[in-house]
């Protein structure tokens, strides 16, 4: 039944069939007249918002709820014949999906520049997968949802993708010298990444759960090079080191042409190991602490101490535990309606500007420190 009909009161509830959608607002176009009473479900892995006047009155868990609007039935229909028989007092509910959206890609377009103090300059490409969920569902809407009547993994991937990839050049240039020390890195590099995207996805109200890097490739010219240390690597003394260059030139002649040297090369081709074992162990940076349960407990956002997952304020610090805006300057959690910062007094709309690289002009994230174009640190 439709939320705006003249007699009866709303049952309002939500499944989600895709699998996709992270919100889904009901009516799904334009807004409607909700009634005093309509009766609200939501599921264990959902959260409603009632927007009521084009703002958000409160975040409902998982139960069944009486909603109180303005809208009395058949009278809201006459006392709004001045405005052709529509409300003004509009109302919608959004319902926000809680559960963890697994294995999202992430990955390079196009290769990110690398400051390798062996080799300098290199291009990489790289690739992995990440699992979110909503974690601020007021503060997620406010932010990357806004009207729209429903919004999937597909339409906010794309933009996570970009700040995964900034994030990573960051990480990569701060953590890692050469790519000759690259192997058995990937552990590592993917926990460090993880927690430096931790307080970017914390902006949009969503929890970064896990995040790996499958796959680090440079150029081929640079992989051959890592080969050929590898190789060395491996040497233990003299003798074994004449007898490897012996061999290396063997597979060159092998590479010259003809039909000795096509067999020679099959047969030096066989004997080649393979270099890298990329064997990516899916850890991240720990579990949640066990004395939170993913039922009935969240962190709050401030002392991070476990509370009630439907409490209203923390008991500890007395927090309000429904974010509706962050501060984009030092992360102030803000009150509805707030126009300056009360910490920083940063104003409220502004949103952060590019950092626009001095050497080739390209634009990146505003906290980034390194240029993704030609990998130069940001000054």
């Amino acid at each position: 039944m439709g939320t705006d009909n003249l007699f009866f009161l709303e049952n309002i509830e939500w499944f989600d069939h895709s699998g996709k959608e992270l919100v889904h607002r009901i009516p799904e176009t334009g807004s409607g007249e909700i009634k005093w009473g309509a009766q609200l479900t939501v599921r264990e892995s959902q959260v409603g918002v009632l927007f009521y006047k084009g703002r958000a009155c409160d975040a409902f868990p998982a139960g069944r709820h009486t909603l109180r609007t303005g809208n009395i039935p058949i009278l809201n229909k006459i006392l709004s014949i001045p405005w052709g028989m529509n409300s003004p007092l509009r109302a919608e509910v959004i319902f926000v999906n809680l559960k963890t959206f697994f294995n999202l890609r992430w990955g390079t377009q196009e290769p990110v520049a690398f400051k390798d103090r062996e080799l300098g300059l290199v291009r990489l490409r790289a690739h992995g997968v990440f699992n979110i969920h909503v974690t601020q569902p007021v503060l997620f809407i406010n932010s990357l949802v806004g009207t729209a009547g429903s919004f999937t993994t597909e339409d906010i991937e794309e933009y996570l993708r970009k700040v995964i990839v900034s994030r990573f050049n960051d990480h990569l240039g701060e953590n890692l010298g050469t790519l000759f020390d690259l192997p058995g890195t990937y552990d590592s590099l993917s926990a460090g990444l993880r927690h430096r995207l931790q307080n970017d996805f914390s902006h949009f109200g969503l929890g970064l759960i896990d995040l790996f890097i499958t796959s680090i490739t440079p150029p081929a010219d640079v992989q051959q090079a890592i080969d050929d240390r590898s190789r060395l690597n491996a040497v233990g003394n003299l003798d074994q080191l004449l007898k490897m260059k012996a061999a290396m030139a063997m597979e060159k002649a092998a590479q010259s042409g003809g039909e000795a040297g096509s067999g020679l090369g099959l047969g030096m081709g066989f004997m080649l190991p393979a270099m890298f074992a990329q064997g990516l162990a899916a850890q991240n940076g720990g579990p949640l602490p066990s004395s939170i349960s993913r039922n009935t407990e969240t962190l709050c956002p401030d002392c991070r101490i476990a509370v009630p997952i439907d409490a209203k304020f923390c008991p500890f610090c007395g927090h309000q535990q429904v974010i509706f805006d962050q501060c984009r300057s030092c992360g102030k959690n803000l009150p509805p309606n707030a126009s300056f910062c009360p910490r920083c007094g940063h104003p409220a709309a502004e949103k952060p500007q590019a950092r626009v690289c001095t050497r080739c002009g390209a634009e990146n994230l505003a906290d980034s420190v390194f240029c993704n174009q030609c990998g130069e640190k940001l000054s």
